[in-house]
C-alpha cells in the first residue's frame, strides 16, 4: 500500500506519537466516544453554545442506480473555533495549535473505526488531515480506486475527501485517528520551509 499521491500524502509535519497516545487516553476517559454512527470524541466546538455539536455533517453518496444523493445536513465547519476546554492542558491542544498555524481548521475529532468495519463510500465538501494514533495493516483508506495505509508514527496525512472514498478496518483491533477538516488549502512548500525535508 502506498500513501503518496495527490489524494493521500504524508505532510512534512510530525508529532510525538507517545504524547498523542497519552492525551488520547485522557480524552477517552474524560470525554469518551459519542457511540453513535460516527463514534468520535469532538475536540472542537462551535463558538455559539446554542449550536449543537454535529458529529456527522453533510456528505454525498450514490444510490443503487449510481445517482448521487445528499446525506445529512450542512454543518458550518467555520463555527467550530473553540478547542475542548477539558483537553487544553494536553498534547492535543499543541497539535491543534500547530495545525492551526498552517491551516484553517474546522471540526477536529478523534474517530474510531472498530475492527472488521467500514464507512460508506462517499465524498465530503472539504479535505481532511489525518493523524493515525492506533492502526493495523488492515486499516485502509480508499480514495476513488486507490487503497492507502497510514502508519501511526506521528505523521500528518492530507486526504482529498472531496473525492469518493471510504475507510475500512479489516484488522482485529480498532483504528483511531485524529481527523481535522481543512477549510483552506495552503501551499505545502510552506511546511517544508518551517519543518525542513523528510
Amino acid at each position: 500500500m502506498k500513501c503518496i499521491s495527490d489524494d493521500c500524502r504524508k505532510l512534512n509535519i510530525r508529532f510525538d506519537l507517545e504524547l498523542i497516545k497519552e492525551a488520547y487516553k485522557t480524552a477517552k476517559s474524560d470525554i469518551g466516544f459519542s457511540g453513535n454512527a460516527v463514534n468520535c470524541i469532538s475536540l472542537t466546538h462551535p463558538e455559539d453554545e446554542k449550536i449543537q455539536i454535529d458529529n456527522r455533517g453533510i456528505f454525498w453518496t450514490m444510490d443503487e442506480s449510481y445517482n448521487e444523493i445528499q446525506v445529512e445536513k450542512f454543518v458550518n465547519e467555520d463555527a467550530y473555533r473553540v478547542f475542548e476546554p477539558l483537553m487544553n492542558k494536553t498534547y492535543l491542544k499543541s497539535v491543534y495549535d500547530i495545525l492551526s498555524e498552517h491551516y484553517k481548521i474546522g471540526r477536529m475529532r478523534i474517530l474510531k473505526l472498530d475492527s472488521r468495519t467500514s464507512l460508506s463510500y462517499h465524498r465530503d465538501p472539504e479535505a481532511r488531515l489525518h493523524i493515525p494514533i492506533i492502526t493495523n495493516p488492515g486499516a485502509l483508506m480508499i480514495v476513488e480506486n486507490e487503497a492507502y495505509h497510514m502508519k501511526a508514527d506521528g505523521s500528518v496525512y492530507y486526504v482529498d475527501t472531496t473525492k469518493y472514498h471510504t475507510a475500512l478496518n479489516g484488522g482485529e483491533h480498532e483504528r483511531i485517528h485524529i481527523v481535522a477538516t481543512i477549510l483552506d488549502e495552503n501551499k505545502e512548500e510552506e511546511l517544508y520551509t518551517v519543518y525542513g525535508g523528510d
